[in-house]
Protein backbone atom coordinates (compact mmCIF):
# COMPACT_ATOMS: atom_id res chain seq x y z
CA UNK A 1 0.00 0.00 0.00
CA UNK A 2 1.11 3.15 -0.82
CA UNK A 3 0.53 6.41 1.63
CA UNK A 4 1.36 9.89 1.45
CA UNK A 5 2.01 11.62 4.70
CA UNK A 6 1.04 15.01 4.86
CA UNK A 7 1.58 17.57 7.63
CA UNK A 8 0.93 20.67 8.10
CA UNK A 9 0.68 23.59 10.54
CA UNK A 10 -2.65 24.99 8.95
CA UNK A 11 -2.45 27.99 10.52
CA UNK A 12 -5.44 28.61 9.06
CA UNK A 13 -5.15 24.89 6.54
CA UNK A 14 -5.51 27.06 2.58
CA UNK A 15 -6.96 26.69 -0.80
CA UNK A 16 -3.40 25.35 -1.80
CA UNK A 17 -3.78 22.55 1.24
CA UNK A 18 -6.82 21.60 -0.18
CA UNK A 19 -5.56 21.26 -3.67
CA UNK A 20 -2.83 19.25 -2.75
CA UNK A 21 -4.68 16.83 -0.89
CA UNK A 22 -7.50 16.39 -3.91
CA UNK A 23 -4.63 15.43 -5.62
CA UNK A 24 -2.92 12.79 -3.24
CA UNK A 25 -6.46 11.21 -2.77
CA UNK A 26 -6.41 10.55 -6.44
CA UNK A 27 -2.72 9.52 -6.62
CA UNK A 28 -2.22 7.32 -3.45
CA UNK A 29 -3.64 4.55 -1.71
CA UNK A 30 -4.28 6.31 1.50
CA UNK A 31 -3.54 10.24 2.61
CA UNK A 32 -2.62 10.65 6.17
CA UNK A 33 -2.94 14.24 7.13
CA UNK A 34 -1.89 15.89 10.54
CA UNK A 35 -1.89 19.19 12.08
CA UNK A 36 1.47 19.89 14.41
CA UNK A 37 3.34 22.54 15.72
CA UNK A 38 6.24 23.54 13.55
CA UNK A 39 9.50 24.28 15.33
CA UNK A 40 10.65 26.77 12.98
CA UNK A 41 7.23 28.95 13.16
CA UNK A 42 5.15 30.67 16.20
CA UNK A 43 1.41 29.74 15.59
CA UNK A 44 -1.78 31.91 16.57
CA UNK A 45 -4.44 29.66 16.49
CA UNK A 46 -4.34 26.78 19.09
CA UNK A 47 -3.88 23.19 17.96
CA UNK A 48 -7.25 22.03 18.39
CA UNK A 49 -8.67 25.13 16.20
CA UNK A 50 -5.63 24.17 13.37
CA UNK A 51 -7.29 20.36 13.90
CA UNK A 52 -10.61 21.28 13.47
CA UNK A 53 -10.33 23.60 10.27
CA UNK A 54 -8.38 21.45 8.38
CA UNK A 55 -11.32 18.44 9.49
CA UNK A 56 -13.36 21.19 7.69
CA UNK A 57 -11.04 21.72 4.49
CA UNK A 58 -10.50 18.00 3.96
CA UNK A 59 -14.91 17.21 4.84
CA UNK A 60 -15.28 20.33 1.62
CA UNK A 61 -13.16 18.11 -1.10
CA UNK A 62 -15.75 17.87 -3.86
CA UNK A 63 -16.01 14.68 -5.17
CA UNK A 64 -15.44 13.73 -1.60
CA UNK A 65 -12.18 12.34 -0.44
CA UNK A 66 -12.24 8.37 -0.33
CA UNK A 67 -8.59 8.01 0.53
CA UNK A 68 -8.23 10.77 2.75
CA UNK A 69 -7.84 10.54 7.09
CA UNK A 70 -7.21 13.36 9.48
CA UNK A 71 -5.14 11.50 12.25
CA UNK A 72 -4.19 13.70 15.11
CA UNK A 73 -2.50 11.30 17.37
CA UNK A 74 0.72 11.00 15.50
CA UNK A 75 0.82 14.40 15.17
CA UNK A 76 4.62 15.67 16.95
CA UNK A 77 6.99 19.06 16.11
CA UNK A 78 9.33 16.68 14.91
CA UNK A 79 8.41 14.74 11.47
CA UNK A 80 10.47 11.47 12.25
CA UNK A 81 8.74 10.60 15.21
CA UNK A 82 5.36 10.84 13.30
CA UNK A 83 6.77 8.50 10.52
CA UNK A 84 7.95 6.63 13.36
CA UNK A 85 4.89 5.95 14.64
CA UNK A 86 2.90 5.69 11.00
CA UNK A 87 5.14 2.99 10.42
CA UNK A 88 3.61 1.17 13.65
CA UNK A 89 0.40 1.74 12.24
CA UNK A 90 0.84 0.94 8.64
CA UNK A 91 3.53 -1.90 9.03
CA UNK A 92 3.38 -2.80 5.46
CA UNK A 93 3.70 0.70 3.86
CA UNK A 94 5.42 2.21 1.70
CA UNK A 95 5.29 6.22 2.77
CA UNK A 96 5.47 9.31 0.53
CA UNK A 97 6.29 12.30 2.51
CA UNK A 98 4.88 14.90 0.97
CA UNK A 99 6.45 18.42 1.16
CA UNK A 100 6.21 22.17 -0.91
CA UNK A 101 8.68 23.08 -2.98
CA UNK A 102 9.41 25.96 -0.16
CA UNK A 103 10.79 22.93 2.16
CA UNK A 104 13.43 21.03 -0.06
CA UNK A 105 16.72 23.16 1.29
CA UNK A 106 15.74 23.61 5.04
CA UNK A 107 14.95 19.80 5.35
CA UNK A 108 18.06 18.87 5.42
CA UNK A 109 18.27 20.75 8.98
CA UNK A 110 15.17 19.06 10.54
CA UNK A 111 15.40 17.11 13.59
CA UNK A 112 17.44 13.38 12.64
CA UNK A 113 16.58 14.64 8.44
CA UNK A 114 19.23 12.00 7.86
CA UNK A 115 16.79 9.03 9.64
CA UNK A 116 13.45 10.57 8.12
CA UNK A 117 14.85 10.34 4.04
CA UNK A 118 15.93 6.98 5.14
CA UNK A 119 12.30 5.55 6.02
CA UNK A 120 10.07 7.63 3.38
CA UNK A 121 10.58 8.88 -0.50
CA UNK A 122 10.05 12.60 -0.91
CA UNK A 123 6.94 13.98 -3.48
CA UNK A 124 8.29 17.78 -3.34
CA UNK A 125 5.17 20.30 -4.64
CA UNK A 126 6.43 22.85 -6.92
CA UNK A 127 5.06 26.45 -4.91
CA UNK A 128 4.30 29.32 -7.38
CA UNK A 129 7.44 31.64 -6.87
CA UNK A 130 9.78 29.37 -5.67
CA UNK A 131 12.29 27.58 -8.01
CA UNK A 132 13.27 24.10 -6.63
CA UNK A 133 17.20 24.19 -7.10
CA UNK A 134 18.88 20.65 -8.90
CA UNK A 135 21.21 20.82 -6.17
CA UNK A 136 19.39 20.92 -2.94
CA UNK A 137 17.49 17.80 -4.55
CA UNK A 138 20.32 15.67 -5.27
CA UNK A 139 21.34 16.46 -1.75
CA UNK A 140 18.59 15.14 -0.23
CA UNK A 141 18.97 11.90 -2.36
CA UNK A 142 22.49 11.64 -1.56
CA UNK A 143 21.20 11.83 2.25
CA UNK A 144 19.08 8.16 1.82
CA UNK A 145 15.15 8.99 0.24
CA UNK A 146 14.23 9.29 -3.86
CA UNK A 147 12.79 12.26 -4.52
CA UNK A 148 9.72 12.79 -6.89
CA UNK A 149 8.43 16.52 -8.09
CA UNK A 150 4.63 16.47 -8.58
CA UNK A 151 3.08 17.41 -12.01
CA UNK A 152 2.41 21.51 -12.24
CA UNK A 153 -1.04 20.11 -12.07
CA UNK A 154 -0.45 20.17 -8.13
CA UNK A 155 1.21 23.51 -8.19
CA UNK A 156 0.41 25.20 -4.63
CA UNK A 157 -1.21 28.63 -5.89
CA UNK A 158 0.10 31.61 -5.06
CA UNK A 159 -1.50 31.52 -1.91
CA UNK A 160 -0.43 31.80 1.59
CA UNK A 161 -2.07 30.39 5.14
CA UNK A 162 -0.54 34.55 6.35
CA UNK A 163 -2.10 36.28 3.87
CA UNK A 164 -4.89 35.44 6.11
CA UNK A 165 -3.51 35.54 9.57
CA UNK A 166 -2.27 38.64 8.17
CA UNK A 167 -4.50 40.58 6.13
CA UNK A 168 -7.75 38.84 6.45
CA UNK A 169 -7.41 37.73 3.06
CA UNK A 170 -10.90 35.20 2.95
CA UNK A 171 -9.69 34.38 -1.09
CA UNK A 172 -7.12 32.41 0.51
CA UNK A 173 -9.19 29.77 2.76
CA UNK A 174 -12.63 28.00 2.25
CA UNK A 175 -15.71 29.26 3.17
CA UNK A 176 -16.55 26.95 6.20
CA UNK A 177 -12.97 27.72 7.63
CA UNK A 178 -13.29 31.32 7.14
CA UNK A 179 -16.95 31.25 9.26
CA UNK A 180 -14.92 28.91 11.54
CA UNK A 181 -12.52 31.36 12.22
CA UNK A 182 -14.89 34.18 12.56
CA UNK A 183 -16.81 32.40 15.25
CA UNK A 184 -14.02 32.04 17.49
CA UNK A 185 -11.99 35.32 16.71
CA UNK A 186 -8.58 33.11 15.83
CA UNK A 187 -6.43 35.71 14.36
CA UNK A 188 -5.51 39.23 15.54
CA UNK A 189 -6.73 41.60 12.58
CA UNK A 190 -10.10 40.40 13.69
CA UNK A 191 -9.85 41.91 17.25
CA UNK A 192 -7.76 44.93 16.04
CA UNK A 193 -9.47 48.28 16.41
CA UNK A 194 -10.52 49.98 12.70
CA UNK A 195 -8.76 52.98 11.44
Amino acid sequence: MNIALFGTSADPPSIGHQQILQWLDDNYDRTIVWVSDNPFKSHQAELCDRIAMMELTIAAIQPPALTIALHPEISNPRTVNTVEQAKQIWQDANFTLVIGGDLVQQLPTWYRAQDLLKQVKLLVVPRQGVPIALEDVERLVNMGTEVAIAPDSTSIPNVSSSDYRNNGNSSVIIPTVAAYIQQKLLYAWQTSPAP
